[in-house]
């Protein structure tokens, strides 16, 4: 099967360069149907078959995953073996499947307390015609509503990273939604019920390539997202300041940038630009969240100094979120296990590299904060948004500098006790308790799950830690949200999935999805994970040929035109390189010939 959508299910897009929103809504109506995956075309349904329990291991739970060769549906068996937790699935075709799920069963069965599951959505865009996740769009099953919504918007790179399958030339096509498609797809997203999209992440390919980003930024605002974010590697941004500065004017709240590393070794793909763009960034007043993919045998090493990094950079840098590796394409179990690293591996070596300042306990799971949705909106009578992610998605936790020391937020505030309480006292407030009343007994009761004493000294002071949370929790207050992330870094991680490791009800209760140009929402592990069924399928029909693309846009529109190339020398001359990574590494250490290589290694030519 080779998974490619019939003829009929394209549209000639230089056809559609001049069309209006509602015309790609009628358009997207028809062409919806034909590229939902088919039963007996895409794949088969093979759940006859559980896969056996092997001696030394203790059953978890069962769940459906699909075939990485054939992309049959399953059954699968998550189970313990030796203290971590496995995935296997079996195939009528090509036999038994096995994978690491989770690095630690002792910290998947404290994440798995807390599990919950959101409000789904009531007005889905699809029918329920398949099981999942063969029916994505988001379905009437689907558990969580969208807490950040993808807007690819261009598949065009200035980089060809040799891992990357998604940029123009090897798709052999352009994907690059007009702005009234944009508008269409962007509005479907905010006709979601009972919670309409707020959060937009515009991402790419490279979306700075594109000259009306900035025009994206502003449709997004007036359709109502309070939360626009564009993901980027930095590189346009690090040469061009009036870019940060037209983006920030135009409403984006935060630029979330790729950063696998503090050395060229890890992070040739834009460890000289970071500099440029982290000052650039805050002469333009538009905070950053760093974004390093883990891969084991390559940057795990330096995940303690990406966040020392963060920590020294915090005037600008709102945060740090890792994203252990998912592993794409077909690939043998001996290679994974080269590559594979799990959550709770990345949390052990944080622990282990910064000598127990940040421990694996510091850390809670992603829906830990429903609590906090739950307690307001009991208060308010108003619905608000839940992280209500599968517990093994993520993890965060927020880090504090005080004279030099870094103190996680779990060393003085009892979190998962005053998350507990919170939980209760919205329960109090459903059965019809005075809202006065609990909001006395949570100002009585905040003390007791902060010791003080242990705080940095400027949230000690005057007890200005107590004054954030209660204004934050009970008079909503967004600007002491605000002053609160200011004051902190957050460091985040999120696992996303890959074919070995799939599960279900991860699928099932995603909340990062993308928008597609039919009107669907496709959560990110179905998307990405399956891209011959949905990331691929629905680009390529509305794409335009490279030849068709040179020929409309000139060949200075061409790969060749806007690749780019790197001037190693003048980037590490300059004082803004030094500045920034000083005391993060040994600058010196490093050589000319070594940065040269690094780069060019990774595909980036160099230029003097």
């Amino acid at each position: 099967m080779e998974n490619l959508a019939p003829p009929s299910a394209k549209v000639d897009y230089t056809r559609l360069l001049d069309a209006k929103a509602e015309d790609f809504a009628k358009i997207a109506e028809e062409l919806r149907p034909k590229l939902m995956p088919k039963l007996g075309i895409d794949y088969t349904v093979e759940l006859d078959t559980k896969p056996p329990l092997k001696e030394g291991e203790t059953h978890i739970a069962y769940t459906l995953s699909v075939c990485p060769e054939c992309l049959a549906l399953l059954v699968a068996r998550i189970f313990e073996r030796d203290g971590k937790v496995w995935i296997r699935k079996v195939c009528p075709r090509h036999g038994e499947i096995e994978e690491i799920y989770w690095g630690s069963y002792e910290l998947y069965s404290k994440f798995r307390e807390w599990q919950y599951d959101g409000k789904g959505v009531t007005t889905p865009h699809v029918p329920l015609e398949a099981p999942c996740p063969l029916n994505c769009g988001l379905c009437p099953r689907h558990k969580s509503h969208p807490a950040l919504v993808n807007l690819v918007a261009t598949n065009r790179c200035d980089l060809s990273c040799w891992y990357c399958f998604f940029f123009a030339e090897r798709a052999g096509y352009v994907y690059e939604p007009t702005l009234e498609h944009i508008k269409y797809m962007l509005k479907r997203a905010r006709e979601l019920r009972p919670f309409p999209a707020i959060a937009l992440q515009i991402t790419g390919g490279e979306p700075t390539l594109r000259d009306d980003l900035v025009e994206i930024v502003k449709i997004a605002k007036d359709l109502g997202y309070t939360h626009v974010q564009v993901n980027t590697t930095g590189i346009k941004l690090a040469f061009d300041p009036d870019l940060a500065i037209r983006l920030r004017k135009a409403g984006t709240n935060v630029i979330y940038m790729s950063f696998d590393g503090v050395t060229p070794y890890t992070n040739a793909k834009n460890h000289w630009e970071v500099p440029y763009t982290l000052d650039n960034l805050r002469k333009a007043g538009l905070p950053v969240v760093l974004v390093p993919t883990v891969i084991k045998g390559y940057n795990v090493h330096e995940v303690w100094d990406m966040i020392r990094f963060g920590l020294k950079h915090m005037d600008v840098v709102r945060g740090v979120n890792f994203q252990p590796v998912s592993l794409t394409g077909r690939m043998p179990r001996k290679e994974r296990e080269k590559y594979r690293i799990t959550i709770p591996d990345v949390l052990k070596e944080i622990e282990k590299q910064s000598e127990g300042q940040v421990r694996v306990e510091d850390w809670y799971p992603v829906p830990s904060v429903v609590p906090i949705s739950l307690f307001v909106e009991a208060l308010t009578k108003q619905a608000k948004i839940e992280l209500t992610t599968h517990f093994a998605c993520g993890a965060a936790t927020y880090l504090f500098k005080d004279d030099g020391e870094v103190i996680p937020i779990t060393r003085f505030v009892d979190v998962k006790g005053f998350l507990k309480f919170l939980e209760r006292k919205a329960q109090d407030l459903a059965s019809g308790k005075n809202k006065y009343i609990v909001m006395l007994e949570t100002i009585l009761r905040l003390g007791k799950f902060v010791d003080l004493s242990k705080a940095p000294k400027r949230l000690r002071k005057s007890r200005k830690i107590l004054k954030l949370i209660y204004n934050i929790l009970v008079r909503h207050d967004y600007s002491s949200l605000g002053e609160f992330h200011y004051n902190a870094l957050f460091v985040g991680m999120m696992h996303f999935q890959d074919l070995y490791n799939h599960d279900a009800a991860r699928v099932q209760r995603c909340d990062i999805h993308y928008v597609t140009p039919d009107g669907r929402l496709i959560p990110f592990c179905s998307f990405n994970v399956i891209p011959q069924l949905y990331r691929d399928r629905i680009q390529r029909a509305y794409g335009i040929p490279l030849k068709k693309w040179l020929e409309l846009k000139g060949e200075g529109a061409s790969p060749a035109a806007y690749k780019y190339r790197r001037n190693i020398k003048k980037l590490i001359s300059g004082e803004p390189y030094r500045r920034h990574y000083e005391g993060i590494i040994d600058i010196d250490a490093i050589s000319y010939e070594d940065h040269v290589m690094a780069s060019k290694k990774f595909g980036v030519p160099v230029i003097e």
